[in-house]
């Protein structure tokens, strides 16, 4: 099955090929792919996303359409159920049923660029339903930023310095504003909100991590998936291993007011700053939901000191 793609009309600023991919540099090193437009099954919930995101050393942090969750998209933005919609991928959770496969897949889809330089990329997108009627607008930036020089990494700072000296590591800036049209409120829920047990809340910005080795995750009072996931925590870290054997670290910063983390390490490995993780959000008619969220990418194990300190470099 191929996911339908509404007509609209192409203007000058159009510049969507199906899967053109779009580097993103930080300080001169490509660290990113941009999937502006990804020619995939709308089950998978077609949406823009990163992949491969790599450290400043080349080892690559993320992973997408895996076995085991095919429509884990690197990192992105998505939500399971927007006004009904599944906007997420895969199937969807019915109260009182389960995950049920059905036919409310939509997509999220480029419309036209406002900005596109060497470290930042910014464009206008909708969040559109299975008959391409348009739920949400989107204008999203993003930003990488090197913070510092491809360096090798130390335990601690150097006669106790700064944690940061001798990390290498760049830095994310994911920055979007999400506008409901002027005449109709749209929720935002997610399995958690319709029935499922068990921390369950995804859906917002998503992060889907890959690890040779088994990752772990902690915050800044916090160790391990299950006490972090749904916290509120200033920071989130978490600990893997690249295909190429790299070890690397990421921190993520930015929840916003009635965000919670989610978390996952046991089943995969993945972060995600959640909207709904325990109650339904609604974006009133003619209002905008904005966010902003960074995450550092590190080469090596971070300890906890390093990952604080790495996270108070986020605007």
């Amino acid at each position: 099955m191929t996911a339908d793609r509404p007509a609209r009309a192409a203007g000058p600023a159009d510049a969507t090929t199906t899967d053109e991919q779009i580097g993103l540099l930080a300080g001169g090193t490509e660290v990113a792919r941009y999937v502006l437009d990804p020619a995939l099954d709308a089950r998978h919930g077609p949406r823009p996303y990163l992949h491969p995101v790599r450290t400043l050393g080349g080892t690559v942090v993320t992973d997408a359409l895996p076995a085991d969750h095919v429509w884990h998209l690197g990192a992105s933005l998505a939500v399971q159920d927007v006004n009904g919609t599944n906007l997420w991928g895969g199937r969807t959770y019915v109260r009182d049923v389960g995950y049920t496969w059905r036919d409310d897949h939509g997509r999220i889809a480029h419309v036209r660029w406002s900005e596109r330089a060497a470290d930042r990329l910014a464009h206008r997108l909708e969040w559109r339903d299975p008959h391409g009627a348009v739920l949400l607008t989107e204008h999203r930036q993003l930003t990488a930023v090197a913070l510092t020089g491809a360096v090798a990494l130390t335990s601690e700072g150097p006669s106790g310095g700064d944690p940061r000296d001798g990390v290498s590591a760049w830095r994310l800036e994911v920055d979007y504003t999400l506008s409901a049209p002027a005449r109709q409120d749209v929720r935002l829920g997610s399995p958690a909100t319709n029935g499922r047990p068990g921390g369950a809340g995804y859906g917002g910005f998503f992060w889907r991590a890959v690890s040779a080795a088994p990752a772990s995750v902690f915050s800044a009072t916090a160790t391990g998936e299950e006490a972090v996931n749904g916290s509120a925590q200033p920071w989130v870290a978490l600990c893997g291993t690249g295909p190429d054997g790299g070890a690397y670290t990421l921190v993520f910063t930015g929840l916003g007011d009635g965000d919670r983390w989610f978390t996952r390490t046991a089943m995969y490995p993945g972060v995600g700053v959640a909207f709904a993780f325990d109650e339904p959000v609604t974006v009133a008619a003619g209002t905008d939901r904005r966010g902003r969220h960074a995450v550092v990418v590190a080469d090596g194990t971070l300890n906890r000191a390093q990952a604080a300190a790495l996270a108070n470099t986020a605007r």
